[in-house]
């Protein structure tokens, strides 16, 4: 049975959150701070690491939080870890974080504990940094709680600041000829929020990469496009297929076969292909 709703946060919950965005932002660095950030071939990187919070369809509680960290530059996955959860907070628009941030944290708490070793260097986050409404997303939350860097990596347009996706966003990303082109996302107040990536030359939607904390935008957008195998990048990917496969495993259903793993892999493949 799925679980009950989780109901939205009275307008006091919503105030303490406004205020404690406020306060975290101000810890939020948008500059490189890692030697290798600042080399064209991020020599001295050697673990990127994703994470994903995926959801139990028909079912508002249930969620699958995944950490995964990848080798760099061979993108090969390193180490591993995902473990369903409760939800206690709804989604609320501008308040991802709340909703899933502490999960994460605590995926890196168990990875510092357990493989200290294995700690990435930059976390890939399926979400906005500065992109958001109050400059404030879930990639620069994980980055401040952690202190590692971070980059938000979004497949939808957050449009805030006067972006729209409107007809001349879609020329735009109509002109986007190969993998690695980008333009940047401008807002109303004449910001740079953002920019659009085409990751891959056979796709057609871009990603939304933006400054979570400890790099910059130039060094995400390269990153991340160095990451990408198919449309998103290859640490999210990861971080979405261990989760779509632990939700299938700890369902009511019967136990799937290998098989039927091999389907879902397939088919969650697919979709972060998203072409």
């Amino acid at each position: 049975m799925a679980g009950q709703a989780v109901t939205r946060p009275p307008e006091e919950i919503l105030s303490l959150w406004k205020r404690e965005q406020a306060q975290l932002k101000a810890r939020v660095v948008d500059r490189d701070t890692e030697a290798w950030q600042r080399d064209r071939a991020f020599s001295g990187l050697q673990r990127v690491g994703g994470v994903d919070v995926s959801f139990v369809k028909g079912d508002s509680v249930r969620a699958c939080a995944s950490l995964v960290v990848l080798s760099y530059p061979e993108l090969e996955v390193v180490y591993e870890d995902s473990h369903m959860v409760s939800l206690t907070a709804p989604y609320v628009s501008g308040f991802l974080a709340f909703r899933e941030v502490p999960f994460l944290t605590e995926l890196v708490r168990r990875l510092q504990e357990k493989e200290p070793g294995l700690m990435p260097q930059v976390l890939l986050v399926d979400g906005n940094g500065v992109l958001h409404q109050r400059g404030f997303g879930v990639a620069c939350h994980l980055g401040v709680l952690t202190e590692l860097p971070c980059i938000g990596v979004a497949k939808k347009l957050l449009q805030v600041d006067g972006l729209e996706n409107n007809a001349l966003h879609k020329e735009k990303i109509r002109l986007l000829q190969a993998g690695g082109d980008t333009f940047p996302l401008v807002g109303g107040s004449g910001t740079v929020l953002g920019m659009a990536l085409k990751s891959h030359d056979h796709c057609i939607k871009p990603l939304y990469v933006s400054v979570g904390h400890r790099m910059s935008l130039e060094a995400a957008v390269r990153l991340t496009y160095r990451c990408c195998r198919f449309r998103a990048p290859e640490p999210v990917r990861q971080a979405l297929l261990v989760g779509g496969v632990l939700i299938v495993r700890t369902s009511h259903c019967p136990q799937p076969t290998s098989p039927e793993l091999k389907r879902l892999t397939s088919a969650l493949e697919n979709i972060s292909v998203g072409l």
